[in-house]
């Protein structure tokens, strides 16, 4: 099924119905943009439409809806609708019919739509690269690397260049040019990047090189070895099966790379509307297009839109590398929306099928662990390292992971085991560092080397109000009450909304004779919600105050 056909999820609400009046409906369609709540604003808008269907604010507002909704056909529709000035300033309408020419390999039209824009704004990215490759599937190969030429200038530009010259050069046949500019862009890199180690093995295997393509997979995993992204590709080099088809063969599938491109820059730089536009475009030039609908979904998790991303995971084509490496977020996902029983069924039915895969396991603990489950969350995370086997130092996180579900669940030896153990990979690891230094603390062990250990996470992680109040805690058990006060009240700004932070407060407020302070930090503690044990135990210190004599651990 192509993503365009995708709308929103509507399995768990109902959209509400439009209203009696034009202001109302309009109002009710920017607040559910705002809040993300697609579907409601696209019923909105279009009773809006209904009545003003010349509106050019509501027009270029509900286009946008459409097109990020991945509507296209509905976005189509409305494009020339849009007066021109409108349309030149927010370059949508055109860069959708361009692309939608390019698709359907009316070349001439995209080139003649796009010469129309000026270079301001995101025109000064987009026009080029579509402009590049609608003249590459006319064949006019020069006008393509002029039209690429006309990114130089422009900062951050450069690989965009570099990539896409290398691979109109690879579709038009050129395949010693683009093995060229392919082994630069690597180069430069320090070693090929993943889609460059995907795209030059993939040119070498389609010419015979197999050797070639082993050698840039091998190198590209020096760097990445946990990644499994390229398991099929080294199976099949291994077995000398028959070559794959190009990874961009045709110009749509290179507009749709120079689309998934931008939408990548504009994500990382948290301009959330323009990624996410961009990336329907890239996916309307190519709907079978497993990394885009990988970045996709990962825009819509970020709006919390967990049903949506699952089905455009749900929709990435099993021979697909990125199948299997999105299947575990899906599971994340339904855990997310409180369906914890169906995402622990997922995985253990993952790791069942894969017997030789410990992510599913990973994952599973990640999820038990996050549900306080912490013994059946250890057990998990047993699972996943007998899978391993030999652990390295990649694997420090699993040991934690691990360790604090043994810690949580009563298994101290075994916890601690794996604290030194992940501190062996990693020593400067300011977190293992710190609920280590914690834990011995709270223990009234290793006193001094907890608190070298504690002290040097807060060296590391100054900022972080956890760390801190370790340090706080420590200077607490010892005795120090007067520096556990300001060593706490240091971690309680950092973290106004942790209830033990705010509790910890409270006892070294209590113990330097400051009694009304501590009793108006244990009540703003009881405040913030915190696990019910704590609960029983500030409520007791706001009845009887805390007992004479040193500290019997955690909340006094």
């Amino acid at each position: 099924m192509a993503l365009a056909s995708f709308g929103p999820s509507l399995a768990a609400t109902e959209t509400p119905k439009p209203g009696a009046t034009t202001a109302g409906n309009y109002l009710a369609g920017r607040h559910a943009q705002a809040v993300r709540d697609m579907a409601s604003a696209i019923a909105f808008y279009a009773a809006v439409l209904a009545r003003e269907p010349d509106n050019p604010d509501l027009l270029r507002r509900a286009f946008v809806i459409y097109l990020a909704e991945g509507r296209i056909a509905d976005a189509l529709a409305l494009a020339p609708r849009i007066p021109k000035d409108d349309s030149a300033r927010i370059g949508y309408p055109e860069f959708l019919a361009a692309a939608d020419a390019i698709k359907r390999g009316r070349f001439a039209d995209a080139v003649t739509r796009l010469a129309a824009l000026g270079p301001e704004g995101i025109s000064a990215m987009v026009v080029p690269l579509l402009t590049a490759w609608a003249e590459a599937g006319r064949g006019d190969r020069p006008a393509a690397f002029a039209a690429l030429g006309k990114l130089g200038g422009k900062e951050g530009t450069e690989p965009f260049r570099e990539l896409h010259g290398a691979l109109i050069a690879d579709v038009a046949g050129d395949f010693a040019a683009a093995e060229t500019a392919y082994r630069k862009i690597a180069d430069e890199e320090g070693g090929p990047a993943l889609r460059v180690a995907i795209l030059l093995g993939n040119l070498h295997e389609r010419t015979g090189e197999r050797a070639k393509a082993q050698a840039v997979y091998d190198s590209f995993l020096k760097g990445s070895p946990d990644s499994r992204l390229l398991d099929e590709a080294m199976r099949r080099t291994a077995a000398r099966e028959r070559a794959p088809r190009p990874e961009v063969g045709t110009a749509a599938e290179g507009a749709a790379e120079a689309m998934l491109g931008l939408a990548g820059i504009f994500r990382q730089q948290n301009v959330r509307e323009t990624g996410h536009l961009l990336v329907r475009l890239a996916l309307h030039l190519r709907p079978d297009f497993p990394t885009a609908q990988v970045l996709l979904a990962d825009m819509l998790e970020s709006d919390r839109r967990y049903a949506d991303a699952n089905a455009v995971y749900e929709a990435i084509k099993p021979a697909s590398p990125l199948h299997r490496a999105t299947r575990t977020r899906i599971a994340a996902n339904l855990n997310r929306m409180d369906q914890s029983d169906a995402a622990v069924a997922r995985l253990e039915s993952l790791a069942k099928r894969e017997v030789k895969d410990a992510e599913p396991l990973i994952q599973l603990g990640d999820i038990l662990r996050g549900l306080k489950k912490f013994k059946e969350a250890a057990s998990a995370y047993d699972r996943a390292i007998e899978r391993i086997g030999a652990l390295e130092r990649r694997h420090w996180p699993l040991l934690y992971s691990r360790a604090i579900a043994l810690e949580r669940s009563d298994q101290w030896p075994r916890a601690e085991a794996d604290f030194l153990k992940a501190l062996e990979f990693e020593p400067e690891q300011p977190y293992v560092l710190n609920y280590l230094g914690y834990s011995w603390v709270e223990k009234r062990q290793n006193l001094e080397r907890a608190t070298d250990m504690i002290r040097r996470a807060v060296a590391l992680r100054p900022n972080d109000g956890y760390i801190v109040d370790s340090l706080g805690w420590v200077h607490y058990q010892l005795g120090d009450y007067p520096a556990a006060v300001g060593t706490l009240e240091r971690a309680v700004e950092l973290r106004p909304e942790d209830p033990v932070l705010n509790d910890h407060l409270g006892d070294a407020f209590w113990r330097v004779g400051r009694r009304t302070e501590a009793r108006f930090q244990w009540e703003r503690a009881l405040g913030l919600k915190p696990e019910p044990d704590l609960i029983e135990t500030i409520r007791k210190k706001l009845k009887e105050g805390l007992p004479d004599g040193p500290p019997a651990g955690s909340g006094g």
